[in-house]
């Protein structure tokens, strides 16, 4: 009896330890909590509420009537269409660059440590000073131009407007890249550096070259790296309005015209049931296609382990 007394009274005090412990542990979490409730939770279903009705004061509810008048809306399709041109274009060509600048880079090279904080200062540069570089050197009156104009009379090449032609995309991808290059290098060069360096000295003595050692040693170890670096850079691809509105204002060229473009003009113009629709549509597509490259990741992990 006294020995079942003594137990019951050792469980209580382990639970009252383990209560107080995830008190602790949701006051340390609170602050978090709270701001993931006002500043996300809350305006999501806001916002969801003004995408089921057709005006934000006394609206009523029209169901999916403001996504199905949305999906024909020629300015929306258009914005849409360019976004993914432009994912479909800067991701791949991003994540071959990076690759290929850490690998170049986890070599022993002359002043790597150099090239490594010279593609790292794109980071942490402001983005209104990254915007006036790049207006100084694509305006029409601007540095690229002048270089044109002064080599037109042996080339025959004639100055473009590089912001009010096609050549617009081209314009944002190479900003885009030059912008989140450095940040992929680094993730794919701490991935490189963690493969074992045996692993490689036991391909040397098998005999296996070079292209045998990348794709058999290097992009299996670098597969979860890989599939991070291609989920950020699908997400930061649509993060590139700040510098493509800050270059080419509100109405760009059609073909660098963002679903960010059309969303700002509605938030403009106050057309809440367009904005929150638009806004609801592309989170339902990128967390889509995130679950689905997680789910590719996982499978890829299971088959080489």
């Amino acid at each position: 009896m006294k020995f079942s007394l003594q137990y019951q009274v050792r469980i209580m005090r382990k639970k009252s330890l383990n209560g107080n412990k995830n008190l602790i542990g949701i006051l340390f979490l609170a602050p978090s909590l709270i701001g993931f409730l006002i500043f996300f939770l809350i305006p999501f279903i806001g916002g969801f509420y003004y995408a089921m009705v057709d005006s934000p004061i006394g609206g009523r509810f029209v169901g999916l009537d403001n996504f199905r008048g949305l999906l024909k809306n020629e300015s929306f399709l258009k914005a849409a269409s360019n976004t993914v041109v432009f994912t479909m274009i800067s991701v791949p060509l991003i994540i071959i660059l990076s690759l290929g600048l850490a690998m170049l880079l986890n070599r022993k090279i002359p002043y790597s440590s150099m090239f490594r904080t010279f593609f790292i200062i794109p980071l942490v540069i402001p983005v209104a000073s990254v915007v006036f570089v790049w207006q100084c050197i694509f305006d029409y009156n601007g540095w690229l131009n002048g270089f044109i104009y002064s080599v037109g009379s042996f080339s025959g090449l004639m100055p473009v407007d590089w912001m009010k032609t096609d050549l617009a995309r081209g314009v944002v991808i190479v900003v885009y890249i030059w912008k989140n290059a450095g940040y992929n290098m680094v993730l794919f060069l701490a991935g490189l550096q963690n493969i074992p360096k045996e692993y490689y000295e036991s391909a040397e003595i098998d005999g296996a070259g070079t292209w045998r050692k990348f794709y058999g040693i290097t992009l299996i170890y670098l597969t979860p790296t890989a599939f991070f670096v291609f989920v950020m850079s699908i997400i930061n691809s649509f993060k590139v309005f700040r510098e493509t509105y800050l270059i080419a204002g509100e109405y760009p060229h059609d073909s660098i015209y963002m679903l960010q473009h059309y969303m700002n003009n509605m938030f403009a113009s106050l057309d809440y049931q367009k904005l929150t629709s638009a806004a609801f549509i592309m989170a339902t597509v990128i967390s889509l296609l995130v679950y689905a490259l997680f789910f590719t990741e996982r499978r890829i992990s299971r088959t080489f382990n």
